[in-house]
């Protein structure tokens, strides 16, 4: 898990925290060609020399990794989604598939998993974007879909100049709420799966505990997006892992953390 977000954060650092002379664009070919010549038995960066041997261990197919590659590179030519079904696949490739990829390191076995964790990674994902507005619009970056900014009457100049209004906090709410609609779907599916996959799943369970509190968060704030960045104190977390954690040993369906 280390190696894996190690690799994920060195990806995503190349293309939003370049090195001062660097080219992003040529970064990522790099990363690419890393990441086949890794597959082929010939990795030659600390992090892709200790991810070969996982990879041949968990059985990780090259596919995901050159997906979530291909995600992070959308942060280079796209900066404004017009629906939400162009939003989708970004959402997926940066989150979902991070999933997707861990899932082979827990070692599930129902197939119903991979569900799980691609409705789990989109919650994570725009749980970020939410979180993430002001950020974002500091860089001319907007992940909102557009459609949603026109439905409530909500300018791309208003949010790239960070002006709170009821447009704003009913746009947020309705995402607030999208969001939470994919946390709901990731828990339904989790309490289908087999006992032995929900264990397996204690990780990720405690993530979504820990990212439902960020969105609860924004909730109880009345949906202000332009303040100081949301966080979830350490001791929270500590609570919510340690909740998560003992019902699991205590064979129960894992429930919501909030």
């Amino acid at each position: 898990m280390y190696t894996i977000y190690a690799f994920c954060k060195m990806v995503d650092s190349a293309v939003d925290e370049p090195v001062p002379g660097s080219h992003p664009l040529e970064e990522v070919r790099k990363w690419r060609q890393e990441v086949t010549a890794t597959y082929q038995g010939h990795p030659t960066q600390p992090v892709t020399i200790s991810l070969g041997a996982h990879l041949r261990m968990f059985d990780i197919p090259e596919s995901l990794l050159q997906e979530l590659i291909t995600g992070v590179e959308m942060d280079l030519t796209i900066n404004r989604f017009a629906t939400f079904s162009d939003l989708y696949p970004y959402c997926y490739r940066v989150a979902s598939v991070v999933g997707l990829i861990c899932l082979k390191i827990f070692q599930t076995q129902s197939p119903a998993a991979e569900d799980y964790a691609i409705n789990l990674g989109l919650a994570f994902q725009l749980t970020n974007i939410l979180r993430d507005l002001k950020g974002d619009a500091e860089q001319n970056r907007i992940y909102l879909p557009l459609e949603d900014l026109r439905r409530f009457g909500y300018s791309e100049e208003a949010l790239l100049h960070q002006q709170p209004s009821s447009a704003l906090n009913e746009l947020v709410k309705y995402e607030c709420e999208r969001a939470r609609t994919y946390y709901q779907k990731a828990q339904q599916i989790l309490q289908a799966l087999p006992p032995g996959d929900q264990k397996s799943l204690v990780v990720a369970e405690i993530m979504r505990g820990v990212y439902s509190r960020i969105l609860q968060q924004l909730e109880d704030h009345d949906y202000q997006v332009f303040g100081p960045r949301i966080r979830v104190a350490p001791m929270q977390r500590l609570v919510i892992a340690a909740n998560i954690w003992i019902r699991s040993f205590l064979s129960h369906p894992l429930a919501p953390s909030v």
